[in-house]
């Protein structure tokens, strides 16, 4: 398998060598435009595991054209990425190619759908395939610890910029070609095809025999219970969380200091938290600190006259039990967390792209501008903060990408 699939960035080798400029044409543009880009972007910055950190400014690099070439072929990729020195560095991304045992698992349940096949021969990638890779026990799109990067540059963090930079850019040749993941996983698009036709073939030209009946015999008496199969049975619906009803019946005793409306509102919200386990829907809460499931009550009630009871019996003021909830469902864990946290130092280059997308000034992990400020949580993601009176509130879902969050607010 020796079929290469070549991309060409926006410079050439020789050209405009040294390190890209800041601004100028493509240095804020997006990627992954098609499905598939935006497929793989998702794996690589959700599934991959890799550096937050090391991705941002990765994908800094490749938006200013640092990329020169780009080259796919089965299990890897191999680029030319211009550095800060004078001599481009040499990038290679390996990805695990699947089996040859494998692939025939995949192509036994695509080639078992007319459709998916008709849409290949067609010269189509449907997203479907990634489910049909599924039920075949395999990931199409990268997981964690799949992505593995080499680059000749002298850092030896993994991934280092240059390799990140050519992991973003490998969105550009899924936009233009989407089989070059396929050619990833170690399957060019000819064999692909090739395969898919002959098993297609082998399909169509075998005769199905079924064996006649004995004659004389009834339908019923020839084909049993074949002509009724059996109806599977539904499995039964979880009944809705609600308040459990021995704390209904059942007061507290008057010696433990307990008032049955706090038993209550403590009792409903334990069972809609077993429910949430119970139906798969999340973990309950198990994992959260007494804060962070402060926060999350909060976020229950707001705008509620409960909150501020809540903010009593908790001993923090109602003001800043507010910012809680408001900090927890617009991010959740990793919102409180860029809420409460104090300024941290953090390296330069991390605050870059910030810097890019909103300029002002710089305290630890926070970028300002004016009544707006970006703050760059320990996940790895941005989070928004407006001025509003005299207090900074998360306004924002986070976001991996600081410009996405200066843009007006759809």
């Amino acid at each position: 398998m020796n079929e290469r699939v070549p991309w060409q960035g926006w410079r050439r080798k020789g050209e405009d060598a040294g390190l890209p400029a800041a601004k100028g044409p493509g240095s804020r543009r997006p990627f992954g435009a098609t499905w598939w880009g935006r497929a793989w972007l998702e794996a690589l910055e959700h599934r991959a595991r890799l550096d937050p950190n090391r991705l941002s400014r990765g994908r800094s690099y490749a938006r200013r054209g640092s990329v020169l070439e780009l080259t796919v072929s089965p299990g890897e990729v191999e680029a030319v990425v211009q550095g800060s020195r004078v001599t481009p560095y040499q990038v290679t991304v390996r990805i695990r190619a699947f089996t040859t045992a494998e692939w025939d698992a995949v192509l036994d349940v695509v080639s078992s759908q007319i459709g998916r096949v008709a849409a290949l021969l067609d010269g189509e990638l449907p997203p479907e395939v990634v489910d049909d890779v599924h039920a075949a026990g395999l990931d199409l799109l990268p997981g964690a610890g799949e992505v593995h990067t080499n680059c000749s540059c002298p850092d030896f963090a993994v991934p280092c910029k240059h390799s990140a930079a050519v992991c973003y850019l490998v969105a550009d040749a899924l936009d233009d070609d989407p089989f070059a993941l396929l050619l990833l996983r170690g399957r060019p698009k000819t064999d692909l095809l090739s395969s898919l036709r002959a098993r297609r073939s082998t399909t169509t030209s075998t005769t199905l025999v079924r064996e006649a009946p004995p004659p004389g015999l009834l339908a019923k008496t020839a084909f049993g219970d074949t002509l009724r199969p059996a109806v599977p049975v539904a499995p039964r619906p979880m009944g809705a969380a609600g308040v459990p009803a021995a704390v209904q019946a059942l007061d507290p005793p008057r010696s433990s200091g307990v008032e049955v409306r706090d038993l209550v509102v403590l009792a409903t919200d334990a069972a809609r938290r077993a429910w949430e386990f119970a139906s798969g829907d999340g973990d309950g809460g198990l994992q959260l600190t007494s804060d962070q499931d402060l926060a999350r009550r909060a976020a229950g009630l707001l705008g509620a006259p409960e909150l501020a009871d809540l903010a009593h019996r908790a001993g923090v003021s109602a003001r800043q039990l507010t910012s809680w909830a408001v900090a927890w469902r617009e991010g959740g864990p990793g919102g409180l967390a860029a809420t409460v946290d104090e300024p941290t130092d953090v390296a330069p280059e991390a605050l870059a792209e910030g810097l890019d997308a909103l300029g002002g000034t710089v305290e630890g992990n926070r970028i300002t501008a004016g009544r707006i400020q970006l703050r760059l949580g320990s996940d790895g993601l941005w989070y928004r903060f407006d001025q509003q009176f005299s207090d900074w509130t998360l306004t924002r879902p986070p976001s991996p990408d600081p410009q996405e969050l200066t843009m007006p607010a759809p």
